[in-house]
This record gives C-alpha cells, structure tokens and sequence, in this order.
C-alpha cells in the first residue's frame, strides 16, 4: 500500500477479503460513509484491477465495460448484504444478476503451461461472468455462511470469514478505528 504524507492512499486497491467478487466489492471504500471512495474511477483503474485479479481481458476495457463492472459490483453488494443478513433480497438485484448470468455464461477453457489455468477472457464483460458466476455460486451455497459484514457503520463491507471471528473487513482503518472507539467507552465507563 502506498503512503502519501504518511496517510494511506485511499484510492489503493484492497484485495484479500476471501474471493474476487468480494474484491471486486472492496473497489468502494466507507460506502455507507460521508465521503465514499470509488476506486474503479476510470477505465485504466479498470484494465489495472483486473490484471492484478489475473482477469485481463484481451481486449481493453472500455467505459462501457466501466460501466457494467459498477453495476455489477452494487448489484452484487445489494445481494451480499441481504444474503449475510438474512433478509429477502431486492427483487430487482436479483432479476439483474440472473439477467447477467443468463446472458453471459461462464465458459470454462483450460490451459496447460507451466501449471493447469484458465484461459484468459476475450472481453471485459466475460471476465466480469466468471466474477458473477463465482458471487453466484458463494452467495447460493453453504459458503454463503462464511461471510461477514464489517462492524463498521460507514464500511459495511462484505468478507469470507471462514473462522467467524472477526469483527472487522480486512481494511486495517476499520479495525483501528473500532478498537479506539471501544477503548474510549470502556474509559467513559470506567469514569462513572
């Protein structure tokens, strides 16, 4: 992570939340916040985030395909949140992501090198499938129970927590700024 004036960069990609898709959700910071971060801003933060997701497309993203990994993104958290939370999910998310799913599957083509791969996607829209189908297929199955949401009001942000431990998404802001919060009420209580 890069540091300017000894302050994160905002703006860095996070990764490490337990799937891409949950990357993919982590392209937004302090989304419920005052001032959310939006890290997908252009369509070469886009080319750059799906290279480092080993998802580089052969042709270039485009500001439609922008577009569509924004969506795709909001629609998927709609659907994470309610899946974690136990509630019915927006009907019109989950029409959106079948629509999505429907329209472009995932076509699996392996590839033997140095080590079994797949092949990489043609376009931006099928490497922006195989996120939704592998969202898809976590949020319907048993691995559906190993997601958490942070505690943090303004993060709410959506990760594998397999253990079921953690209070806190994988952002260390969240869990400092959790743990001052915590530290100040156990002083105010220890005062009265």
């Amino acid at each position: 992570m890069r540091y300017a004036g000894g302050v994160a960069d905002r703006r860095e990609f996070r990764f490490g939340w337990g799937a891409t898709w949950l990357d993919l959700l982590a392209t937004t910071g302090q989304t419920f916040g005052a001032h959310p971060v939006e890290r997908l801003d252009s369509v070469a933060r886009l080319a750059d985030w799906l290279a480092r997701t080993e998802l580089t497309p052969a042709r270039p993203p485009t500001e439609r395909d922008l577009d569509r990994a924004c969506r795709l993104r909001e629609t998927l958290r709609t659907l994470a949140l309610a899946t974690v939370r136990g509630t019915a999910p927006a009907p019109e998310a989950v029409d959106e992501l079948a629509e999505f799913l429907h329209r472009h599957p995932d076509r699996v083509r392996l590839d033997l090198a140095d080590r079994l791969r797949r092949q990489p996607p043609a376009s931006t829209t099928e490497a922006l499938a195989r996120i939704a189908h592998q969202a898809a297929d976590q949020l319907t199955g048993p691995a559906r129970h190993a997601l958490s949401i942070c505690a943090e009001h303004d993060c709410q942000a959506v990760f594998a927590d397999p253990v079921g431990r953690r209070r806190w998404c994988p952002a260390p802001s969240c869990a400092s700024r959790g743990r001052v919060r915590a530290l100040r009420a156990r002083r105010a209580a220890a005062a009265d």
